[in-house]
């Protein structure tokens, strides 16, 4: 094993802050559709409303800082990206539990596996912009209206703006899940508050 810095200070920044900003992103949607009563409907609809902007604001000083520093190639796979993708696929659901190797090694170049690759990539680039356009449309429902759109949208926009919460969701729940399939069970949430992991050589 070898100690190397994976994550600069802004990527650890990013990533507690889009961790804090989707959670209580979920919090307030949940309580705006009455699941829980936490800060009351009219205090968790403007929160969640602030958050959004937030978000909105977060992702575009996030894609300002991986075109500029070039971070954005840790998205980019050479060869054959399905294949890889079920290597990992293969040993994220059998190979771990047998104490397999690895397929693929993080270092300073590489810190994303072509499954987290994929997936970070579609969440960035399709999850969070199509729920945030979503989740406008149903904000601004009434001047859009007054623009000629359909009344009728209202509710396939909410019932998308609800599907997409709840695969998020999912995504939150399966992304700490896997934190703890590191070397340590906590070597990888370590490392994301320290920027240090240490990786096979």
């Amino acid at each position: 094993m070898r100690k190397v810095y994976l994550y600069a200070r802004f990527q650890r920044f990013w990533h507690w802050m889009q961790a804090l900003i989707i959670f209580s992103l979920l919090v307030t949607g949940l309580e705006v559709h009455g699941l829980f009563h936490l800060l009351g409907y009219e205090a968790a609809f403007h929160v969640h409303n602030a958050f959004a902007w937030g978000l909105v604001l977060f992702i575009l000083l996030a894609f300002f800082w991986y075109i500029t520093t070039g971070d954005f190639r840790q998205y980019l796979t050479e060869g054959n990206l399905l294949e890889k993708i079920m290597m990992q696929a293969r040993y994220y659901m059998v190979g771990i539990f047998k104490n397999e190797p690895h397929p693929f090694k993080k270092n300073e170049i590489s810190r994303l596996n072509p499954l987290q690759r994929i997936t970070y990539l579609m969440l960035t680039l399709v999850g969070l912009p199509l729920q945030i356009i979503v989740g406008f449309a149903y904000y601004y429902y009434n001047e859009l209206v007054a623009l000629g759109m359909d009344p009728d949208w209202i509710e396939p926009i909410a019932v998308i703006h609800t599907l997409l919460a709840y695969l998020l969701i999912g995504f939150v729940i399966m992304h700490v899940y896997m934190t703890t399939t590191g070397h340590t069970l906590t070597s990888n949430i370590k490392a994301m508050v320290t920027g240090w992991e240490e990786v096979e050589e």
